[in-house]
Formats: C-alpha cells, structure tokens, sequence
C-alpha cells in the first residue's frame, strides 16, 4: 500500500488484500467494496445493481454470459473462441468487425472463424471514407508519411456503417487509441475487443507492464 496517499486517496491498486475476491480476509478501511463516497452509502449502490442484473433484460443477459464463460470455460478457450461462445450466449447472430488497416488480414481470418461456427459477419476498416488526415486538422508534418496522401482513422463512420447494419455484436480489431474509444461511444451494438493495438510490442501491451521495470523502465521515470 502506497504510504505517499491519504486515506481518501487510495483506491484498488493500493490494497495487497483484494478481499472482494473471496471473502476469506478482511476488508482494508479505504476499500471500495465499503467505502462511501459523500453521503452516499455504497451499499445502495451494490444492491442496485445486484437487482438490476437479476432481471432480464441485455444488461443482465450480459452479465450471467460473461460470467458463465469465464467460470465453464476459464483458460481453456482462446479469446477468439471465448467471443464466440459469449455471443451465442447472447443471443448475438450477426457480428461487426472494426478492424484496423493493420490487421486486415488478421480480421479476415477472424470473420472465416466466424462463418465456420455458423456466424454472420459485417466488417468495416478503419480507413473507409478515405478522409485525408488534413481535412480535420492535422498538420502534414504529423502525418506517418508527409507529403502523401493519409487517410484518417474513421472510427465514427465504422461504427454508423455497423448500426446500419444492425449488428448484434461488435468486436474490435486493433483500433487505435482513441479511435477505439469513439468506435465504442458511436456503436448501437455492444462492443467487445479481440485485439488491442501496440505496434512495439506485436500487440500484446501488457508487455510493457511485465518489462516495466526492465526494458521499459523509461515508463516509471516521472515527468
């Protein structure tokens, strides 16, 4: 626990005892699970939302399918196969992808996966419009190429391309920091990610995390 924080300041990465897990320990006296936030009772809060999700409708449905997956199919299923097993789960028939131009490939194996395990698909890349990155407001020095012609990432008009599809189910592949955020904000359909973008790490960034203290130590150095 970080001796740097006040009480009111600490939060989840503080503790060392997670007793919200089991249940087996006891609870810190800054713990979340507990703690009220100005006058109102978290309590309040908890069964809320534990009534909320007893009932039927797609918040709930959500919920008990995730929670079956990760329970009857923990470390056995591939996050792929776990997309798949949660979207039948939901009842989910018709799958959007939001890939980046970057993993086309990848995502075109994905959508064969999908149709192979009797699923529909609807894809959209990235780069549709073909919106040069100036007409935004991007200065041309900021371009990855300057001086070429550089499409901008259009996570919104993925997103209305796959509302308009009606999809039941999106999956995003790779999207950008940032574009990934406005693909959720503008999707009709829940949002589930099968690839998060890092292009130094070949697309696995809690390597960073695991080598923070080694090869990317320049990540805890303070500004």
């Amino acid at each position: 626990m970080s001796k740097k924080k006040d009480l009111q300041t600490l939060s989840c990465t503080d503790c060392t005892v997670y007793n919200c897990r089991t249940r087996s320990k006891e609870f810190p006296g800054f713990c979340l699970t507990t703690k009220d936030s100005d006058g109102h009772a978290i309590a309040d809060d908890i069964e809320e939302i534990k009534r909320h999700l007893q009932g039927d409708d797609q918040d709930a449905v959500v919920a008990r399918a995730s929670a079956q997956v990760e329970g009857l199919f923990y470390g056995k299923m591939t996050r792929v196969e776990e997309i798949i097993e949660f979207a039948d789960r939901i009842g989910a028939k018709k799958i959007g992808i939001a890939t980046c131009a970057g993993l086309i490939e990848e995502a075109k194996i994905f959508a064969d996966i999908l149709a192979a395990k009797g699923l529909t698909y609807y894809s959209a890349i990235c780069k549709v419009g073909s919106v040069d990155k100036t007409e935004i407001g991007v200065l041309e020095e900021h371009k990855v190429r300057p001086g070429n012609h550089e499409a901008m990432c259009n996570p919104i008009l993925q997103a209305r391309i796959l509302n308009h599809q009606k999809t039941d189910l999106n999956v995003v592949v790779g999207l950008c920091v940032g574009h990934d955020s406005l693909f959720i904000k503008y999707s009709d359909a829940l949002v589930t990610t099968l690839v998060t973008k890092d292009r130094v790490t070949g697309h696995n960034p809690v390597a960073a995390l695991y080598t923070a203290h080694s090869y990317h130590k320049r990540l805890l150095q303070k500004k």
